[in-house]
């Protein structure tokens, strides 16, 4: 009722659109009996009002002519509406999207149902020694935890230790508060910031992001690569550093932090210039709460 509602009030007098009211009325009457129906309807009636003004607003940008008269003007207006109205109600089109939006707002649908997937699940400070982890170390010790095994797993096929590993995963997501989602808000489960170069042909995220072009961050729109689970981007990620030539010395150096983050930005894995600098931090945070932990 409140989709219909704005519909009327969109089409009083003053509100600069030109459109007979009385079928609206009837609308809004009907709607009580036939809510389905009448969101059908009022979708394509807010169709016909943005067509109609659409099409005047390209007529107004039209030199007018000398030869210009109220007959003709009848004619023209006469026209437009024939315009509008054929591009009214065509598939796939402006009511379709509107349709969707008013079921929501009516309850009609229940709308998409969001993940409850997160690359950080921790919900209170953990129990190991609680007064040594202070914030935002529990949901950083959180991260940790949630991690290990997938971590492990891919340690066991690159020889990087899997506290390196958590550790970039972090900075990449800034402990999992910060992951890559998709448009309707579920996860990627892309906890490397992978970007979907040509050759990748799975799902992709795609995010607006920071990138450092000549020194200087700016935000450009990426396309990221998105998995099933949490554990599949650390195996993609392994894969990544034990097959790709680019990444080979980063594999060799894994032994120490220092090697490690080094060896990454060296390689141009992240365009900020200090990506290595804010690894190696994150790293020693990520050992000294695996001590915590023990």
């Amino acid at each position: 009722m409140a989709a219909i509602n704005a519909l009327l009030t969109l089409t009083t007098p003053g509100a600069g659109l030109a459109i007979d009211t009385r079928p609206l009325a009837s609308l809004k009457a009907r709607a009580g009996a036939d809510p389905e129906a009448a969101a059908r309807e009022a979708a394509k009636q807010f169709e016909a009002l943005f067509m109609n003004e659409l099409v005047k607003s390209m007529r107004a940008s039209v030199p007018a002519s000398d030869l210009d008269n109220a007959g003709s003007q009848l004619g023209t207006e006469m026209l437009d509406k024939q315009f509008a109205s054929q591009l009214t109600g065509m598939k796939g089109g402006l009511s379709e999207a509107i349709l969707k939006q008013l079921e929501r707002q009516m309850g009609l649908t229940p709308g998409p149902i969001p993940s409850t997937a997160s690359a950080n699940t921790t919900a209170a400070p953990i129990s190991a020694r609680p007064q040594e982890t202070r914030i935002p170390q529990t949901g950083a010790a959180g991260f940790v935890q949630q991690h290990t095994a997938a971590a492990r797993a891919a340690e066991a096929q690159t020889g990087i230790p899997a506290a390196f590993m958590i550790s970039q995963s972090a900075l990449e997501t800034g402990w999992g508060r910060k992951e890559i989602k998709h448009a309707d808000g579920s996860p990627s489960f892309n906890l490397f910031g992978i970007k979907a170069g040509p050759n990748w042909k799975g799902p992709v995220a795609e995010i607006t992001t920071t990138e450092y072009i000549n020194g200087k961050p700016q935000k450009v729109v990426a396309k990221f690569r998105a998995y099933g689970s949490y554990a599949e981007s650390f195996q993609d990620y392994a894969r990544l550093m034990k097959d790709s030539p680019r990444y080979a010395k980063v594999v060799e150096n894994a032994a120490s932090a220092q090697g490690f983050a080094q060896g990454l930005q060296r390689a141009g894995y992240a365009t900020d210039p200090a990506y290595a600098e804010k690894l190696g931090k994150v790293i020693n945070t990520t050992l000294r709460l695996q001590r915590l932990m023990a």
